[in-house]
């Protein structure tokens, strides 16, 4: 027969929290390792000694964690989904009655004293120790990837470059414009690149206009991911303009940072050709003493059929290259009473073959059907980049590449799952707080995943 529900029949119930939330439930296994114990220690400083209570800003970072963690965008969203959900409400330790706080309490503090105090880059680093202590980190090797996140700016208010006065902006300036204005002196940001974008949008103006998608051109910032390529731990995370030379430029302030800070210094470094210039691999090879696995940039190759550069061979003792006729190149043929650097002012040097030689060759019309003799340009750093060249198909260098994909996995773990495909926070400030949370987001479902309940922690 049909039943019905019955009404309630008591007035007191006996209901533990706890014994609601699953076992399994993802939370469960964030909240083992994490570690908030010196959050309010860091941000007493920035309190004031009288007036009310504030909202207990250990309750706003588990908060924001829900949010990040399990791809809840909106905070008006998240403070609903805490107040209904009763997993939430155990992580934040808001048990039944406990009041969430107003989605407005989250502004407040992240543009004052969470920015002040640097509190999101504490979190981050507090985790990759956790990551380090549970043995998910073995700098054998790290890789280095950016991914463009595009920025909360619309094309259609935005300005042509050269109707863009900063000058004008200073007194009325939002406040991420006024962020704008103080990183243009910033490698990360406008002292990136001396090439001004085609637009600037007024709401952002840091925001990159690009269309390195290949598809329709949009404001973006770059997130810039090192990590351990053992479990794919991220070691260090940086917010940069969305162009090719900031983005090496946070490759380098990663790695630095992550040696200074935990005392981490890798093997070797992967990544794509993106990161493969002159500059970089002599840095890496030279300064570093890291083993450089990643594909040089090198645009000496021709496309009419004629020999290209790696044709010719270089002989570092006798400092000259041998061409496939046999014959050398060299950059003096007589010696000078004053001694030249034969450095060019593009940082390269110049070898010349012989006109005499290149007359009677049978390959001129192979070699340089156009010039009299053949000329070669060597960058001050070929052999740096001789050195990535040995490495390339190399079982080692193959199998670092492999390895490599681990950070693409997580830009579209970071994308597709925790949602993250567009910022709601505006300028440099917001851009590097998201992609902390985010990062940090991501370490600590690792962490769960990976060492679950029971797992000895090391000391």
């Amino acid at each position: 027969m049909m039943g019905t529900q019955a009404g309630a029949a008591r007035f007191f119930y006996d209901f533990c929290l706890d014994d609601h939330v699953p076992k399994d439930h993802e939370l469960r296994g964030i909240d083992r390792h994490l570690d908030l114990d010196g959050i309010r220690a860091a941000l007493k400083p920035f309190y004031s000694n009288t007036g009310r209570p504030s909202v207990d800003p250990e309750l706003m970072i588990r908060m924001l964690l829900v949010g990040y963690c399990l791809g809840i965008r909106s905070e008006r969203r998240l403070c609903e989904e805490v107040h209904l959900n009763l997993a939430y409400r155990w992580f934040c330790r808001l048990g039944l009655d406990g009041k969430v706080p107003d989605h407005s309490t989250f502004s407040k503090n992240r543009h004052g004293r969470f920015r002040e105090s640097d509190i999101f880059r504490r979190l981050f680093e507090n985790i990759v120790e956790r990551c380090m202590a549970a043995g998910l980190v073995s700098a054998e090797g790290f890789a280095v990837d950016a991914s463009l996140i595009a920025a909360d700016a619309n094309k259609q208010r935005s300005v042509p470059s050269k109707d863009w006065e900063p000058a004008r902006i200073k007194d009325g300036a939002c406040r991420a414009a006024r962020e704008y204005l103080a990183t243009l002196d910033d490698a990360a940001f406008g002292a990136a690149s001396p090439v001004t974008p085609k637009f600037i949008a007024r709401s952002d103006p840091a925001a990159q206009w690009t269309g390195a998608h290949k598809g329709h051109a949009f404001f973006a910032y770059a997130t810039n991911y090192l990590i351990d390529t053992d479990h794919g731990v991220i070691v260090d995370v940086e917010a940069t303009r969305a162009i090719r030379q900031a983005e090496v430029g946070a490759a380098r302030t990663m790695l630095e940072r992550t040696e200074g800070r935990f005392g981490l210094k890798p093997d070797y470094r992967v990544a794509d050709a993106a990161y493969g210039s002159a500059d970089n691999l002599a840095w890496l090879v030279k300064q570093k003493q890291i083993t450089p696995h990643i594909p040089v940039l090198d645009k000496s190759a021709r496309a009419d059929g004629t020999f290209s550069r790696s044709d010719f061979t270089f002989d570092p003792e006798a400092n000259r290259y041998i061409c496939p006729a046999g014959e050398e190149l060299v950059q003096f043929r007589r010696a000078y009473s004053v001694p030249r650097t034969g450095i060019t002012a593009d940082g390269t040097r110049r070898f010349r073959a012989s006109k005499q030689d290149c007359d009677i060759c049978e390959l001129k019309a192979k070699c340089c059907p156009n010039a009299v003799a053949r000329t070669i340009l060597r960058d001050l750093e070929e052999d740096s980049r001789d050195v990535a060249r040995a490495l390339a198909g190399t079982p080692e260098f193959e199998a670092a590449c492999r390895r490599r994909k681990k950070v693409e996995m997580l830009f579209a773990h970071l994308k597709r799952i925790l949602r993250l495909g567009r910022l709601r926070l505006r300028g440099p400030c917001g851009a590097k707080d998201e992609f902390l949370l985010a990062a940090t987001a991501q370490n600590l479902r690792r962490l769960a995943r990976l060492r679950p309940a029971g797992f000895a922690m090391a000391a």
